[in-house]
């Protein structure tokens, strides 16, 4: 693991959201995005080397919107930015963490990701994650 890439907020409404932490921080976000997949609209902000992402569930089903149902607003992931997400997986495995994920998805940012079960990592959900143009170059 390289560095802390973000770290994920689950927010009930992400416009005020963005409103707070761009008061908090003293910049503007620097993106949205929606996937669709997950459920979930993701707005980051870039704080020096590391991103805060905002998450906003977009159906009631997502697991931001579970995961905000039971322990309301709050931190939900921390993610970790890896040179080789399968190589970083099979690590994991090996040294007996959970993943809940078998194979990476492609995740908000460009990212491929893979998550980590927080009862196998001390009750934090923590996320892999790797630029998508990365991994073009380790698998060629």
């Amino acid at each position: 693991m390289r560095k802390i890439e973000h770290i994920g907020i689950a927010v009930d409404n992400l416009d005020e959201a963005n409103a707070l932490y761009r008061a908090m921080l003293g910049v503007d976000h620097c993106k949205i995005e929606e996937v669709s997949s997950e459920g979930v609209r993701t707005s980051f902000f870039q704080v020096g080397e590391s991103k805060i992402e905002l998450l906003e569930a977009t159906s009631t089903d997502s697991p931001i919107a579970k995961f905000i149902s039971k322990k309301g607003p709050g931190v939900h992931h921390i993610a970790f930015d890896v040179e080789d997400i399968h190589a970083s997986m099979q690590r994991m495995r090996d040294e007996g963490f959970v993943l809940i994920n078998d194979e990476p998805k492609r995740g908000a940012d460009n990212k491929l990701v893979c998550f980590v079960h927080p009862k196998s990592a001390g009750g934090v959900l923590i996320e892999l994650c790797q630029e998508i143009a990365q991994v073009r170059e380790v698998n060629e």
